[in-house]
């Protein structure tokens, strides 16, 4: 299969839903997103290894531990980010991409573009948040 270039190819409405040349753009789409990650998170590993520990000011050190903090709850959520990428190229190879998990119904081209993990419709995934809220309120 041909690589798809994602800076020049949109998915259509035009097209069949999921075709090859959709499913390649979004597998395109997620493995650069996830090397992304993979990398960021490289850089993160080296600075956590490389920043100076020894920093004499009290208010230094805790704004760096501060920081430090932050750089692994980032890395944490980008973890979780990865495992819902993988998630989404097996549902490539296994034709479930681009289905509500819900409702079977085709996701929106729009919505996957922007959220290439996206496992519910629009739809879907605000009646989800409603129904969150609802019991979040009880």
């Amino acid at each position: 299969m041909s690589t798809i270039d994602v800076d020049d190819y949109r998915p259509s409405d035009d097209e069949p839903f999921m075709n090859d040349r959709q499913k390649e753009y979004f597998r395109a789409k997620l493995l650069a997103w996830k090397q992304e990650i993979i990398d960021e998170s490289q850089s993160t590993l080296t600075n956590l290894q490389e920043e100076n520990n020894n920093l004499p000011d009290i208010a230094d050190r805790a704004s760096s531990e501060t920081e430090k903090a932050l750089e692994l709850r980032t890395r944490d959520r980008q973890r979780k980010l990865t495992g819902k990428i993988d998630s989404a190229l097996r549902r490539i190879e296994t034709g479930e991409y681009g289905y509500c998990e819900e409702t079977g119904e085709p996701i929106s081209l729009g919505r996957l573009d922007a959220r290439p993990v996206a496992t519910l419709s629009l739809e879907a995934q605000e009646r989800h948040e409603r129904e969150e809220k609802t019991f979040r309120d009880d």
